[in-house]
């Protein structure tokens, strides 16, 4: 059975990690794609202000051959990095434990969500970071079943669900608003008061849920 994993590894730990915390004030988040070339960690954002000073920094290390701002929106860029030779084995780690990034940010520690095939590729995974001194710290493992639990059952109530939806919906979260609890009440049939507290209970039990939950032991 699939099995995810979470967990954080500090930047001189892998290459683009230690490439990438040149300069403070710009954080770092992975492009979650399948290039067709076969290369890994090839494509990230970095979002900040002074890109020249850091794309300056990033080329002048000795394991990058070329650095290439592919798009840029707003505040972020999406840069496509062509590696040299690199020296960190974590990108031959995820491979060989046939390990699927679905997400990893930071600069330092970063964050990473992976999710491997089965236990034995987690255990693989383990070994051979040990085996070249990589350490990480497990945040949380679970299986995609468990996934797929947490995201549809947020222990609120019926009438909760229903309340969060209404306003999600009419853009009582958005900024501006574009309805009030008043408005939520009327569409729901329900008190000024009722919806409030709906709403609130409900968001609050979802934010602490989503958030603040920790139900995976350590790795070991």
């Amino acid at each position: 059975m699939a099995v995810v994993v979470e967990l954080t590894i500090e930047a001189e730990d892998f290459d683009l990690g230690r490439v990438t915390a040149v300069q403070d004030g710009i954080h770092i988040d992975l492009e979650r794609v399948v290039p067709t070339g076969g290369e890994v960690m090839p494509f990230f954002w970095a979002e900040g202000t002074d890109f020249e000073a850091f794309e300056a920094s990033v080329r002048e290390n000795r394991i990058v051959d070329d650095l290439t701002a592919v798009a840029r929106v707003g505040d972020r860029v999406l840069y496509h990095v062509f590696w040299g030779d690199t020296i960190s084995s974590l990108t031959n780690i995820l491979t060989e434990s046939q390990a699927t990034i679905l997400e990893a940010y930071g600069n330092d520690p970063w964050f990473f969500r992976l999710r491997f095939n089965d236990h034995a590729g987690l255990t693989e995974f383990h070994n051979l970071s040990q085996t070249e001194e990589i350490d990480f710290h497990v945040k949380r493992i679970y299986s995609l079943a468990e996934e797929q639990t947490d995201v549809y059952t947020l222990d609120i109530t019926a009438e909760q669900q229903e309340a969060l939806v209404v306003a999600v919906e009419n853009g009582y979260f958005e900024v501006p608003r574009r309805t009030t609890l008043t408005d939520v009440a009327d569409k729901l049939g329900i008190s000024p008061q009722a919806a409030s507290e709906r709403v609130r209970r409900g968001a609050d039990t979802v934010l602490r849920k989503v958030l603040l939950s920790r139900s995976a032991a350590d790795f070991e």
